[in-house]
């Protein structure tokens, strides 16, 4: 921040502010505690400071002129602030309040976050929780988010990251599948098998073909960008998705096929920019979901 660039008395501006919400100089004054010329005189100069007209007098009262319009909300936020700063430094301040936004996959948005948001919300209901499901990265340097769950370590210096949780995915099908095409119990059966995938399954099947699978395009007669439409069009037993072991064996109707096949293994990481290390809300809904991942 430029400091430099701050040229007004900051008490002033509270009387500028208290004076606006009051309507004239004497209820400012009695609001304040101090005696209308002197309240007076600190309008006048944060005018001369700012080299704009803030009020113009209608009879008694007073009325904010176009320029003052424009600087009142800067200024209420500011009593804002420092009202919660005033709060905070005496102890009174207990509650937790406003918005976290959360971004994660769609798979993580889906299925794990509604229990750890609504456990959140009933302990601390002030908190207003915003998720982004998105399979693309948010940018937390841009705050487009502030807390991200992702699958791997950032690199970026300029966030904080925790390691939450390892886990595996497996491959999963619909029973009605499985009755038609078998448990998928060879690699040459599992090499026959039809899957559900995106348009670019190029890292699916490298890594396939790295375990000596002969996998090729032609095994995804399904495709979709979308990870739940994706686990629908399974449920429907249109073929085979790797899922995280959490869902999959949850749900009711699926199964894990090809069992001699080792699970592909992963890494959840919460992060967070630095400001994670200054505002008690990120850090509270941070840190109740690193806990929430780790009871997963």
């Amino acid at each position: 921040m430029d400091w430099r660039s701050v040229k007004f008395d900051w008490n002033r501006a509270r009387a500028f502010l208290v004076t606006a919400e009051e309507g004239s100089l004497s209820a400012a004054a009695r609001a304040l505690g101090m005696s209308q010329p002197t309240l007076g005189r600190q309008v006048s100069a944060l005018e001369q400071e700012l080299g704009v007209v803030l009020f113009e007098r209608i009879g008694r009262s007073l009325s904010l002129t176009p320029s003052g319009l424009e600087l009142v909300d800067h200024v209420r936020a500011m009593g804002e602030a420092a009202t919660r700063f005033s709060l905070g430094a005496s102890g009174q301040s207990q509650a937790i309040e406003g918005k976290v936004t959360i971004t994660a996959t769609e798979i993580a948005a889906a299925f794990a976050l509604p229990r750890m948001i609504h456990d959140l919300r009933r302990a601390e209901p002030g908190i207003q929780i915003e998720i982004v499901a998105s399979n693309s990265i948010s940018d937390l340097r841009r705050r487009e988010a502030d807390i991200a769950i992702r699958g791997l370590r950032p690199t970026d210096p300029e966030l904080i990251a925790r390691k939450v949780r390892e886990d595996t995915a497996f491959p999963y099908a619909a029973e009605s599948y499985i009755a038609d095409n078998g448990e998928l119990a060879t690699p040459e059966e599992f090499s026959r098998a039809e899957f559900i995938g995106f348009q670019d399954n190029k890292p699916f099947l490298e890594g396939l073909k790295a375990m000596g699978l002969t996998v090729t395009r032609d095994n995804f007669p399904v495709i979709c960008e979308t990870h739940l439409v994706q686990w629908e069009l399974l449920k429907e037993g249109l073929g085979v998705v790797f899922m995280p072991r959490y869902i999959g064996d949850r749900e009711p109707g699926i199964r894990r096929v090809a069992n001699w096949m080792p699970p592909f293994e992963f890494e959840i990481w919460l992060v967070a920019h630095r400001e994670l290390n200054t505002s008690r809300r990120i850090r509270l809904v941070f840190d109740w979901l690193v806990d929430a991942w780790k009871k997963l």
